[in-house]
């Protein structure tokens, strides 16, 4: 009954322009172009009504909600996808009645209709995954995961199977049957988009390994990226170095090349100190009475010289040492002294972690000198009160190397020369 109505509603005009004897012909095709304007302006009609008073209405409740979900749903379009449904269903409604008499046109008609509602399904979905993605960002469970990456997946897998959809209804076959067809084409598919399906294999196995999180410090050198990771989407992970310079990194490089991640440190109680003062091999010696002496008013280690000489004495009494001979017997070196003042002063700096290990020691002879290691942990992680907790050690270790009369390796310069040759030819002038 409703459809008979709106049927004599659209041939108004052209029985009017038959009854008064114009061409049947021409007629239909005015009563076409006609309904046709009449129809559009109906459908601008009802889309200003939507986007004026419903969105309007929306957007003003959201604005009074707490949640933040329905104001990520009005940035994303959402309210102007599902205002688009009434109109394509009043389309719905009045396309058959209206290209009734051009069974062509009905049928192209119809094709474009239903690829039109195809695509806005898929653009409905994707504004709900963009919506839940921008959501979950700012959820303090989810904002160092790669969120960017899952949703360009899940859109990707959508518009794969939204032209599945469309292309199966240009070409009139089943959704299946295309599928079929496209693993035949697999191949080429692959080579095409090879960049893309390696980019989702690393982001699947970046998120599945917790490999890098969003605010992760990673130094990637073979791009030059030394800084925090800011995004990590399905081709790319970008990294905003320190000096505010951003790199990008393709994703799959992160499973294909090594990089180093600092999140360790960064979760661990300290931050790692470690570096080497190289000392001159014939500055080393034993220590006489008198050096013990003096070394003796050095506050930080005069407990321990104290009992360790005592511990000598007793031995090198007991095994009657001949002490005339410093070698003989048991002695104390000035390294040795050394170390165990580096060792002291480390776990007295307020600034080293000292649950964490405090090690000090020399590593086998170079031509540059004996490498005298000092690993230890600051408590401070933060990148400039590092470097000054390590500058400030190894100021005071290198300001307290002349006190055990110890020497710092260092190549010649080119006034160490000049002075030796002004000193060589001072003496054969002599």
């Amino acid at each position: 009954m409703q459809s008979e109505w709106l049927k004599d509603l659209i041939c108004f005009f052209e029985d009017l322009f038959n009854e008064y004897g114009m061409n049947p012909v021409l007629a239909q095709y005015l009563n076409l172009l006609i309904n046709l304007v009449l129809i559009t302006l109906l459908l601008y009609g009802v889309n200003w009504l939507i986007k004026n008073v419903i969105i309007e209405t929306f957007k003003a409740f959201t604005n009074k909600t707490k949640t933040t979900f329905d104001d990520f749903l009005i940035k994303s379009n959402f309210p102007r996808y599902i205002g688009r449904i009434i109109p394509l269903l009043i389309v719905f409604e009045l396309y058959p009645l209206l290209f009734s008499d051009f069974p062509k046109v009905l049928l192209v008609f119809e094709k474009i209709l239903n690829i039109y509602l195809i695509i806005l399904a898929v653009w409905i979905i994707r504004s709900m995954i963009r919506t839940s993605r921008d959501y979950l960002k700012t959820r303090e469970g989810f904002n160092d995961k790669p969120i960017e990456s899952f949703s360009q997946i899940i859109i990707i897998f959508l518009w794969v199977i939204g032209f599945m959809f469309i292309f199966a209804e240009l070409f009139n076959r089943s959704v299946l049957g295309f599928a079929i067809s496209l693993g035949a084409a697999s191949a080429v598919i692959l080579l095409i988009f090879k960049d893309t399906i390696l980019g989702l294999v690393a982001s699947i196995q970046v998120s599945v390994n917790d490999i890098v999180r969003i605010g992760d410090w990673i130094t990637f050198e073979k791009y030059g990226a030394d800084g925090t990771v800011t995004e990590i989407n399905l081709a790319t992970v970008r990294v905003q170095n320190w000096d505010n310079t951003f790199t990008t990194i393709p994703t799959y490089s992160l499973i294909a090349d090594s990089f180093q991640n600092w999140r360790g440190m960064q979760e661990s109680p300290g931050r790692r100190i470690r570096r080497s003062v190289y000392i001159k091999q014939n500055s080393v010696r034993f220590l006489t009475r008198e050096d013990l002496d003096k070394m003796a008013k050095i506050s930080l280690i005069a407990p321990y010289l104290q009992h360790r000489q005592e511990e000598i004495d007793k031995y090198n009494a007991k095994n009657k040492v001949d002490k005339s001979l410093l070698i003989n017997g048991r002695n104390q070196t000035n390294l040795g002294v050394f170390r165990k003042y580096i060792d002291s002063y480390l776990h007295e700096h307020s600034a080293i972690h000292k649950e964490m290990y405090i090690i000090v020691r020399h590593q086998a002879p170079t031509a540059q000198g004996i490498p005298l290691e000092i690993l230890c942990f600051s408590r401070d992680k933060r990148w400039e009160n590092f470097e000054y907790i390590s500058a400030d050690i190894f100021d005071h270790i290198l300001a307290a190397i002349p006190y055990f009369e110890l020497q710092i390796f260092e190549s010649p310069s080119g006034d160490d020369i000049r002075n030796l040759m002004d000193s060589l030819n001072n003496n054969q002038s002599l």
